[in-house]
């Protein structure tokens, strides 16, 4: 059994993931943004710091607020890096001491494929998942030594009520981007990650895109 936590857990994945490893056996605590504010450092503290560090930790709390450049103002543009990165940051630093001191551990980030490929009106959100992809390969070359894992999945766009309320066309539109014409679910991705943790352990530093849409090589 495995102990994990997961940050940004009432969400549609979040919810999902806990479900999922759930059904393994393992031990999850899924926060949410009532329960932990990854923004503040006193929330990350009194429940990861001085809680026992799990064995995953799952960086899922994310936000985003599309705006193009002319209107994107400083507040959002630092709200989405404070969320998106800072808080992956504040979350990995407040387990790892533990997991050094167990001598094993497993933190995964939730980017997005913006991160590579961002389309217009995403500067800031794009930025930070970008970031976030650095992050985890300069900690899986940090961390390696003490057998902690360090993993990025970009899990697609999800087939979610959010993307089922989408405009017809720009739903088709997004479709027709997938090899297989078909999005990805939260249930399909939760599952690829409770693979990850229980039967890939010689895994790290890796980016995982977990759709069908493929970018042209240039």
């Amino acid at each position: 059994m495995h102990h994990i936590v997961i940050t940004g857990g009432h969400g549609g994945l979040g919810q999902a993931l806990h479900q999922a490893f759930r059904d393994t056996g393992d031990q999850v605590r899924a926060l949410g943004h009532a329960e932990l504010d990854v923004t503040d450092p006193a929330s990350v503290a009194a429940l990861l710091e001085k809680a026992p560090a799990p064995d995953l930790l799952v960086c899922n709390a994310g936000f985003t607020d599309d705006r193009l450049l002319a209107r994107l103002d400083a507040a959002s543009f630092s709200r989405q890096v404070d969320v998106n990165l800072h808080g992956a940051f504040r979350c990995a630093r407040a387990v790892v001491k533990g997991m050094i001191k167990r001598r094993s551990g497993h933190l995964v980030f939730i980017s997005s494929r913006s991160a590579l490929h961002p389309p217009a009106g995403q500067a800031a959100y794009a930025s930070a998942k970008a970031a976030l992809i650095g992050f985890s390969h300069s900690l899986a070359r940090e961390l390696g030594p003490w057998n902690i894992r360090s993993n990025v999945i970009l899990p697609g766009f999800l087939e979610t009520p959010m993307t089922a309320a989408l405009p017809p066309d720009r739903r088709q539109e997004i479709l027709d981007q997938h090899c297989l014409s078909r999005f990805n679910t939260p249930a399909e991705a939760a599952r690829f990650l409770v693979y990850l943790q229980h039967h890939l352990p010689h895994t790290s530093g890796q980016v995982f895109q977990l759709d069908s849409r493929i970018h042209p090589i240039s």
